[in-house]
């Protein structure tokens, strides 16, 4: 019987175990958690601080999971370091276990910028079920709240205050919303739509510090003006949670760099998830893809191999999907182009009235990213084109027509595919 160790207890982690234990019975698994809490869909914690996906909702997987599957889960316990050599990990209080295999999913934490007043009271990340809680237990008493960053998790976490009628406003250092997945053009249907509901966008600036004694009392902007609040959340973006890999032979660039089987340069150690940098496939290099669904694909693939089932990983597409105050928005793969893009084809439909935007942007007939908000439902299409890196040149004229769907790509599909459609 071999010995396996997860560190995370989220989607990688999970799929890992069931991955696991579809091919060993047996063998022993100890899962490791920072959190004191049972696996959760940490993509809903938005919902539930809006008040709309109750506590028992974000459940991933239930507690009676853990004892069905044989799984000897350790939570609120800190991996610090990894010992290759020794195939040992060592925790934050002191204590150590041993390990055959290892599959490091230690997700990603949220970026912190350094602000004076930083570690006051009542300043947040927003990525745990225990930061959404905490927040939670301040919006009664929340009359302003500030969110520092526009992307996903600032306006998740804007969201999710403005449902439960607290004054937002957001404080964004570029001149557009979710600046990392949309383009400036489609960004201001987002941002239209987030200002009809009460959100108040503050482009081009940041805080330069977060004033107050003891509790906070408002934040100072680059322009010296200062805004009342009593909350701030920051929602700066995540970084792959590789402080307990550094010092070691474990190969690590932003995340761990992963191979075809999510394999690390240390045979017996792999990763998956947001702190795995593997194969995009949109962009033809290694990248990290800290996605929820990513994660899952990744832990299935990883816990296959380490239970010896060789199985590759294609290689992931760039994706975020997200619906505020009613308008769904998806962006797929590359969404615009860099300067040393200037090959790159574009397709493109905005109709601003009807709050429909569609973008595609391809490369020698091969589409490699796609932008939708409001008519979404050939996103799943592109996707599917964008991964088999499918040469559309006969249908480039149908892509953004309204009556465009899955029977017209059927001929670019390979034959032996078909049967299965």
């Amino acid at each position: 019987m071999k010995e396996f160790l997860i560190i995370g207890n989220s989607a990688a982690g999970v799929a890992g175990i069931e991955s696991i234990r579809k091919n060993d019975k047996q063998s022993k698994i100890t899962v490791i958690s920072d959190e004191d809490y049972n696996s959760y869909c940490r993509c809903l914690i938005s919902y539930y601080l809006s008040g709309e996906v109750k506590e028992d909702k974000i459940l991933y997987r239930p507690e009676s999971f853990y004892k069905e599957n044989n799984i000897n889960l350790l939570l609120n316990k800190k991996v610090v370091r990894i010992d290759p050599k020794k195939n040992r990990v060592i925790l934050e209080d002191k204590s150590n276990l041993g390990y055959d295999s290892l599959l490091i999913a230690t997700g990603a934490s949220p970026k912190i910028p350094e602000i004076t007043g930083i570690k006051k009271k009542g300043v947040f990340g927003f990525r745990t079920i225990k930061d959404a809680k905490e927040i939670e237990g301040l919006v009664p008493v929340t009359k302003t709240a500030c969110v520092l960053g526009g992307g996903l998790i600032g306006l998740k976490a804007a969201y999710g205050l403005k449902k439960r009628g607290v004054d937002v406003k957001v404080i964004i250092g570029s001149k557009q919303v979710l600046s990392q997945m949309l383009d400036f053009e489609s960004a201001q249907f987002v941002q239209k739509r987030l200002e009809e509901n009460g959100i108040e966008l503050i482009l081009g600036q940041n805080v330069q510090e977060i004033i107050g004694n003891g509790d906070i009392k408002a934040v100072k902007l680059d322009s010296g003006k200062a805004i009342g609040c009593s909350l701030v959340i920051v929602g700066k973006g995540v970084s792959p949670n590789i402080g307990l890999i550094k010092d070691t032979q474990i190969k690590i660039n932003r995340g761990v760099i992963t191979g075809e089987l999510l394999d690390t340069n240390i045979p017996n150690i792999y990763a998956a998830g947001d702190v795995s940098e593997s194969f995009d496939i949109a962009l033809g290099r290694h990248a990290v893809n800290a996605l929820w669904p990513v994660a899952v694909e990744q832990g299935k693939t990883a816990g296959l191999n380490m239970a010896g089932e060789k199985t590759n990983y294609q290689g992931s597409v760039g994706m975020n999907s997200i619906e505020f105050f009613g308008l769904p928005i998806i962006s797929l793969g590359i969404y615009k182009a860099g300067k040393e893009e200037l090959s790159l084809e574009e397709l493109k439909l905005s109709q601003a009235r009807s709050n429909n935007y569609k973008k595609l942007l391809l490369r020698n007939n091969v589409i490699i990213g796609a932008i939708l908000i409001g008519n979404i439902k050939n996103s799943g299409i592109f996707l599917r084109l964008i991964r088999e890196r499918t040469d559309i040149s006969t249908i480039k004229d149908k892509l953004l027509q309204e009556d465009f769907a899955y029977p017209d790509i059927l001929d670019l599909i390979k034959e032996e595919e078909r049967i299965y459609v």
